[in-house]
């Protein structure tokens, strides 16, 4: 890049960041001290200035640039990189707020100093690796992970796949204007940093290319069996080992034996139908949100979609632009937040920011790493001293109430109407918070009706409300979401015992220790399992690694211990359950004022995490052979 463009690029910048670079490249420690120290801003993109003068500014760009160049010319070396005391204060310094010590090691790995990945402490026999033959089922950003790791390592694995390709809910969701509503530079893997985002909100296709190609250039391919399902695991208790069922492509089962098992299947991936008497007699066409219907014109057709949530903020701009007139049925309104830069690019420059300056991309990703993600969580728990707790839950998620309030305000001034069907009674979080894909200008076009009572039944080609209001239809949507609750099924998972793990877990109350492990269901590994789900920030693919390390930190204990199986004591797995739930009766997903699909019919709370990431980094990175009843083969 020319002086010119690198210029520009430095005026682009995020000062904060390439303060953090100056830190850390030079290691001068002016660079920590004010003038030079950001404000705090809890917005996910910051303010680029940081809150510096216009002269601090423009002192680290031309300090930045000169640094630059006598790396570019050899006059300079990058130095090691920092140790744990020095990224302590760093970290503290770049978001203008004290960030504890314990997020010191989470950081490091994040932002790509340290691998997360494991060794051997003794490298085992050939042989003894070859008996420990694990089973993948999935290839989503959780089994990509695990395998990642698992291949790094040396042991033996296998990759099934229902769907004929990599990336899971990225692949099946392909919906209009389908994408990520956590930044790209956060929403990605901390050992394949993708530099070359074009939003920092990237749709479908962007993320499922990203999946495709860390999945053929970590060499992952090789082990992958698409198209193919597993239909039943038994355990096999003499040969301490899974018997697993699958059907492939051709429609043919086939048992094979593995002795592990890890589940990656994620709780997005099976369609929750309404239970609308009538349904299978509409006379138009019908689909989930989830099986598209590419095929089908929305020209000139009058389209009903049932369901609010997050596919139906991000799909409802496009079907109102082509459709003739579409009818929203709404069981309860959601919040959304403003779309800060939601519909953004990342410019040419910033690209080369991420590329070309030393540690520019993990100090960027740090950044929204501490802004998306435990900053949050203190705002959802419960005040005992709030006065208005049918509201919010303390004062700052007041706030929170407010300023969405006063968005949702503008969006739909001069509409009384759409302002009482739109603002919510219940507290900021209570359910998946949204981002604005236009959703409120969209409510105010001529074309578009939001209905707020229940579709009742339908007759025909008309929905008929509980009210008994009645609404014709061409096409159906149900954005109605998916069967979290049946978690792993319809597998029929049985372990030593005999028992079905769908009769252990009914419909929808799954449990498991740390939501990877299983009384009476040895070395299976369910990843994405309950209470793991993030609603307060973050990013799933974090907890996708935190999982796949206690995994193989799991495996490389039992085959450099010559243990044949582990499962978890009954009494770690229930007392670990009864804090999951004490933490969730303070928090807001149990808050009484509405429903959500994060909780069951008995009003249990079983997708979020009710930690702080910290707190899940820490309970995953090595396991704890005393939690755990073992065998051996002797």
């Amino acid at each position: 890049m020319d002086d010119v463009r690198r210029e520009q690029a430095l005026r682009e910048a995020s000062v904060p960041t390439l303060v953090m670079c100056l830190a850390q490249i030079t290691r001068d420690p002016r660079w920590l001290e004010d003038p030079f120290r950001p404000k705090r801003d809890i917005s996910i993109f910051a303010e680029p200035s940081g809150g510096l003068s216009p002269q601090a500014q423009q002192t680290v760009r031309e300090a930045m640039a000169q640094v630059l160049d006598e790396l570019a010319d050899g006059r300079r070396t990058l130095p090691p990189l920092p140790d744990g005391d020095a990224l302590y204060r760093m970290m503290s310094v770049c978001v203008g707020e004290h960030v504890p010590r314990e997020y010191t090691g989470m950081a490091m790995e994040e932002m790509g100093f340290v691998d997360r990945g494991i060794g051997w402490r003794t490298p085992p026999a050939p042989e003894r690796l070859e008996a420990f033959e694990t089973l993948v089922v999935g290839a989503g950003f959780s089994g990509i992970s695990t395998a990642y790791r698992l291949k790094e390592l040396g042991i033996p694995f296998r990759i099934v796949e229902k769907l004929p390709d990599v990336g899971g809910v990225w692949l099946e969701n392909d919906y209009p204007e389908a994408g990520v509503d956590t930044p790209n530079h956060f929403y990605s893997f901390s050992f394949a940093p993708n530099l070359d985002w074009t939003s920092n909100y990237s749709k479908r296709d962007e993320v499922w290319a990203y999946q495709r190609r860390v999945f053929d250039e970590v060499g992952l391919r090789p082990y992958a069996e698409f198209g193919t399902e597993v239909l039943s695991m038994h355990w096999n208790e003499g040969a301490h080992a899974w018997d697993v069922v699958t059907r492939g492509p051709d429609g043919s089962e086939r048992t094979r034996r593995y002795r592990a098992v890890v589940t990656a299947v994620g709780n997005l991936n099976r369609p929750k139908l309404a239970a609308i008497p009538g349904l299978d007699t509409f006379t138009g066409e019908a689909w989930h949100s989830g099986q598209w219907r590419h095929d089908v014109p929305l020209a000139d057709k009058e389209v009903a979609v049932v369901g609010t949530g997050a596919s139906a903020m991000q799909f409802l701009r496009t079907v109102a632009q082509q459709a003739k007139k579409v009818t929203i049925f709404q069981r309860s309104p959601q919040w959304a937040r403003p779309p800060q830069d939601y519909h953004g690019t990342v410019s040419t420059e910033s690209r080369w920011l991420l590329e070309n300056v030393p540690y520019y991309y993990p100090w960027y990703r740090f950044g929204l790493m501490w802004r998306m993600g435990d900053g949050l969580l203190p705002t959802v728990r419960r005040d005992p001293n709030w006065p208005h707790p049918e509201r919010s839950m303390n004062y700052r998620n007041d706030r929170q109430r407010e300023q969405l309030t006063e968005y949702m305000l503008n969006e739909l001034e001069g509409r009384p109407d759409l302002i009482e069907k739109c603002l919510p009674a219940y507290p900021p979080y209570g359910k998946r918070i949204l981002i604005d894909n236009h959703w409120f200008a969209t409510l105010r076009r001529d074309n578009v009706e939001l209905v707020t009572e229940g579709v009742d039944r339908i007759e025909g080609d008309t929905l008929v409300t509980s009210g008994g209001a009645r609404h014709r239809a061409d096409v159906l949507v149900l954005a109605t979401g998916f069967e979290v609750g049946k978690l792993l099924w319809p597998m029929d998972i049985r372990g030593r015992s005999g028992v079905a793990l769908k009769e252990v877990w009914g419909d929808d109350d799954p449990r498991a220790y740390l939501g990877l492990t299983v009384p009476d269901f040895p070395n299976l590994f369910v990843m994405s399992g309950p209470n793991t789900g993030l609603a307060h920030g973050g990013s799933v693919i974090f907890v996708a690694e935190c999982q796949a390390r206690y995994i193989t930190s799991m495996l490389r204990e039992m085959i450099e211990g010559g243990l044949a199986d582990v499962e978890v004591e009954r009494t770690v797995h229930d007392a670990f359950n009864e804090r999951v739930d004490a933490e969730h009766a303070e928090l807001v997903w149990s808050h009484p004022g509405m429903n959500n699909w994060y909780r069951n019919r008995a009003g249990r709370v079983f997708i979020p995490m009710p930690f702080r990431l910290v707190d899940y980094w820490g309970m995953t990175t090595e396991p704890r052979l005393d939690e755990y009843r073992t065998g051996t083969d002797g």
